[in-house]
């Protein structure tokens, strides 16, 4: 078949690791230092409006997220926001940066089946240093016939990632927990789109599933990737 999927591409963050909670741990700890200024509710969503402003600065990763606190912080104390708590914001992110990897049930089976039968490409945005950082970590980096760690995910950048590593994203398949990012550009680009729920999502990156694309699937956890490989054939 000449649309048969011959490469695979997987996430990284909350799909083959846990990640996210990192980031709502930090919050919470970032709502602690500044509860006499800011309830929780108000001050996550200055939070979230200020990633969203500086995604075309920053990127996407804990670099950003903590200058998105710390302009959060000084915007919210009217510009008086202690020394001590960007201080603390600032270790705070280096403990990010410092976390251990705990890989998701499933997530090293997977990848491992898939590599038997199927190129395998990890392809991940954020910050350059923290994902070569957790992908040598999981032990997974041995697997992938290619790594790609990009700006962001577009129909144009996932085209050409499977045209370097594949034969092209009509013959590819995007695996990850994002419906925004790893699901829906993919599809437009021509290929297949799986979601793996993770549980926990970050606001910037829910998008509506794209129900009416015969190359859409789900699935509940990584364990169902053979069966599906071998259903699509």
């Amino acid at each position: 078949m000449t649309d048969k999927v011959t490469t695979i591409g997987f996430d990284a963050d909350d799909t083959l690791w846990h990640n996210e909670r990192l980031f709502r741990i930090t919050q919470d700890r970032f709502a602690a230092l500044l509860a006499d200024h800011a309830g929780p509710d108000h001050l996550a969503e200055r939070l979230l409006a200020a990633e969203r402003r500086n995604l075309g600065h920053y990127g996407f990763g804990i670099k950003g997220f903590v200058l998105s606190m710390i302009e959060t912080a000084i915007e919210v104390t009217d510009q008086k926001v202690p020394a001590r708590v960007i201080a603390d914001l600032m270790e705070a992110g280096r403990e990010m940066l410092a976390s251990p990897i705990e890989l998701l049930p499933h997530a090293k089976a997977a990848v491992e089946a898939a590599a038997g039968t199927h190129r395998v490409v990890l392809i991940t945005k954020g910050d350059l240093l923290d994902q070569e950082r957790k992908l040598a970590q999981s032990g997974l980096g041995d697997m992938f016939d290619g790594v790609e760690i990009v700006s962001d995910k577009t129909p144009a950048i996932y085209a050409a990632i499977f045209e370097r590593h594949g034969d092209g994203a009509e013959r590819a398949m995007m695996v990850g927990n994002s419906m925004r990012s790893d699901v829906v550009p993919m599809i437009r680009a021509g290929g297949w789109g799986v979601y793996v729920p993770h549980g926990m999502i970050w606001e910037i990156e829910r998008a509506d599933p794209p129900h009416g694309s015969p190359r859409y699937r789900n699935l509940t956890d990584l364990s169902g990737l053979a069966a599906l490989l071998s259903e699509i054939g």
